[in-house]
């Protein structure tokens, strides 16, 4: 290895307070982890948190924005995603009712990672996720379309 070259690395991307920069940032992330076997689940994740930073933070308003860390070492991601605050609650894992239509989304990064952790006040909170070499992916539906469940949360620190 060049004696300027690291096996880390970092990207950031702040991002306007708008639907499509869901879209964008997921598309990011596959081309940053390219090369990676957590592009997909890391893709999910960005998406899931940035549409819950639009979503429950001031980050949807129309001056708002969120702010994506990747950092990347062999056999590891961490993502990090900063919304503006002025969210009503801390970002949690819920448990809905079958028929809700929310709710779900932190339960599945929780799922998709190793550690998930949730950071920060009402003037703007981080929720960081680390995937990496050692984690088991959930179970994939078969070809028959048999229901399979996810694993239960990973602990949020």
């Amino acid at each position: 290895m060049h004696e300027y070259m690291s096996t880390e690395r970092i990207w950031e991307l702040t991002c306007p307070g708008l639907p499509e920069e869901v879209g964008r940032v997921r598309r990011w992330t596959r081309d940053v982890l390219h090369d990676s076997p957590h592009a997909d689940d890391a893709a999910l994740i960005v998406s899931e948190l940035g549409s819950n930073a639009l979503t429950h933070s001031a980050s949807g308003s129309p001056n708002g924005s969120f702010h994506i860390s990747l950092h990347r070492s062999p056999g590891t991601v961490v993502l990090a995603v900063t919304d503006t605050g002025g969210g009503a609650t801390k970002p949690h894992v819920a448990t809905p009712d079958q028929d809700d239509i929310h709710g779900r989304g932190l339960g599945l990064v929780a799922a998709l990672a190793n550690r998930v952790q949730v950071s920060g006040d009402d003037y703007g909170r981080t929720v960081t996720v680390e995937i990496n070499d050692q984690h088991q992916a959930p179970a994939k539906p078969s070809a028959r379309r048999v229901r399979v469940g996810l694993p239960a949360p990973r602990s949020m620190a």
